[in-house]
C-alpha cells in the first residue's frame, strides 16, 4: 500500500490548504493537459487567482522539471521533486527565501500541493509501488478547463474595458474639437468654454487607470456634452445679407478647376464600377482641415456611404459613433483583427473607419478586403493615401 500525504512538512495545516487536495482527486480531461498552454491560461487569471508574475515564473520553472508535455496520469505520475537549489538555478540566481515565498503563495492558490516526506526532503523511491515525495501538479490538470473559462472571461472583460477606453478618448477628442470649431463660428456663446474645461478635465482622468463603472460614467457625460455642442453648431441661423446697393450679389467663378489623378484599383479585372480612389492635385477647398480627423466632413461620409444603416441602428453624429460601427463591420467583411489595428496604427481610427465604409459601399467590387484595407495602409504610412478622395468619388457615383 502507497500511502499519499496531504499534511505538509513543519508547517501547520489550514482548511484552504484541506479544500485544495479535492483538486487532486477531481476527474482529469482525458486528453491530458499541455503544461504550457496551462501557464498561458494562468497568466490571464494571475489577479483573479491572486498569484504574482513572479510566482507564475516560480511555477514555470516548477513544471519544466517535468519531462511531458502533456500532464496526465495519477499523482506519482504529476509529481516533480527537483531540489531548493535546483529550482533557484532554473530562476536565474533567485535568492532561496523569495523561491520560497513564491512556492507557498502557489500552494495558498491551489495550483500546486505540496507531497512531503517524513523529514520534508523530496525525492523518488522506485520499484513496483513508486513512491515519489515534492510537489504535485495534478491541480493544473484538474483545473484547466475553469482555468480556461475564467481566462476567456478576463479577456473580453478586458477587451471590452479598452473598447470603452478608446471611446472615451475619441469623444474627448471630437468634444475639443467641436468647442473649437464653435468658439470660431459662434465666439459670442458662453457654451464652449464650459466644453473645452470638460474635455482638458476628461484628458487629464484618462491619464490614471480607470475603472469600467467610471468609464462608463464618462461616456455618458461625454455623449451629453457632444450633443449639445452637436445642436447648438447645428442651429439654424439668421443669413446674413448684403447690405450694397446692387439688388444681386456679384458671381464669382473659379476657372481653375481641380484635376484628380486616378490610382490603379489594387485588384486586377476589377469593372468600371469598381472603386476608384483620387488624389487631388491641390487642396480641396470644400473639406474640412483637421489635424485629428478625416479631411471629409463626417455629414459627407454618411452621405456617401448609405450602405451602413443596414447594419447600424440609430443616427450617427460623431466620430466615435462611426468608430463604434466600424468595429462592428469589419469582422463581417472577412477583415482580421490584426488588418484592422494595422489600419488605426497608419490611419487613425476615424480615417480607418471612414475606409471601411467606403469598402462596405463597394464590397462587391472587392475580391480581398483585408488585403485591400493593408495597401491602403502601407500607402498611408509614407503618406500617399488619403480617404477624402474615395469618399468624394463615391459622393460622385451617388449624384450620377
Amino acid at each position: 500500500m502507497t500511502y499519499i500525504p496531504i499534511t505538509p512538512f513543519g508547517r501547520p495545516v489550514t482548511a484552504a490548504h484541506l479544500e485544495h487536495q479535492s483538486h487532486a482527486t477531481a476527474t482529469q480531461p482525458p486528453q491530458g493537459v499541455n503544461k504550457w498552454e496551462a501557464l498561458r491560461a494562468l497568466t490571464t487569471v494571475r489577479k483573479r487567482v491572486g498569484i504574482s508574475d513572479r510566482s507564475l515564473n516560480v511555477l514555470q520553472a516548477l513544471i519544466s522539471f517535468h519531462p511531458d508535455t502533456v500532464l496526465s496520469g495519477d499523482t506519482a505520475d504529476l509529481t516533480v521533486f527537483p531540489s531548493n537549489a535546483a529550482i533557484c538555478e532554473r530562476l536565474h540566481g533567485m535568492p532561496c527565501s523569495t523561491m520560497r515565498r513564491h512556492l507557498a503563495a502557489l500552494v495558498d492558490a491551489g495550483l500546486i500541493l505540496r507531497r512531503d516526506s517524513p523529514n520534508g526532503k523530496r525525492f523518488a523511491r522506485r520499484g513496483q509501488t513508486p513512491q515519489i515525495f515534492g510537489f504535485d501538479l495534478t491541480p493544473l490538470v484538474t483545473r484547466f478547463e475553469a482555468l480556461s473559462a475564467l481566462a476567456e472571461e478576463v479577456t473580453a472583460e478586458e477587451e471590452a474595458h479598452a473598447r470603452l477606453r478608446r471611446a472615451v478618448s475619441l469623444m474627448r477628442r471630437d468634444l475639443a474639437g467641436l468647442a473649437a470649431y464653435g468658439m470660431q463660428t459662434q465666439p459670442d456663446a458662453a457654451l464652449w468654454p464650459e466644453l473645452q474645461e470638460v474635455a482638458a478635465l476628461v484628458a487629464i482622468s484618462l491619464r490614471r487607470q480607470l475603472t469600467s463603472a467610471v468609464l462608463e460614467d464618462m461616456e455618458a457625460a461625454l455623449l451629453k456634452a457632444l450633443d449639445t455642442a452637436r445642436d447648438a453648431i447645428d442651429a439654424p441661423t439668421t443669413p446674413v445679407l448684403s447690405t450694397s446697393d446692387p439688388q444681386n450679389e456679384q458671381h464669382h467663378q473659379n476657372s481653375q478647376k481641380d484635376t484628380y489623378e486616378s490610382e490603379r484599383g489594387i485588384e486586377k479585372g476589377r469593372d468600371d464600377n469598381a472603386v476608384v480612389h483620387l488624389r487631388p492635385t491641390q487642396d480641396t477647398s470644400d473639406l474640412e482641415q483637421d489635424v485629428n480627423l478625416p479631411n471629409a466632413p463626417l455629414a459627407l461620409v454618411l452621405e456617401s456611404c448609405t450602405s451602413l444603416r443596414d447594419y447600424v441602428p440609430g443616427n450617427i453624429r460623431h466620430w466615435h459613433q462611426l468608430v463604434q460601427a466600424a468595429e462592428v463591420i469589419y469582422p463581417m467583411m472577412g477583415i482580421s483583427q490584426a488588418g484592422w489595428q494595422d489600419a488605426i496604427d497608419a490611419m487613425g481610427p476615424e480615417e480607418a473607419s471612414v475606409v471601411v465604409a467606403a469598402m462596405l459601399e463597394r464590397f462587391d467590387a472587392i475580391k480581398s478586403p483585408g488585403g485591400y484595407l493593408r495597401r491602403l495602409s502601407a500607402k498611408a504610412r509614407v503618406g500617399d493615401f488619403s480617404c477624402g478622395p474615395m469618399v468624394l468619388a463615391l459622393s460622385r457615383r451617388h449624384a450620377a
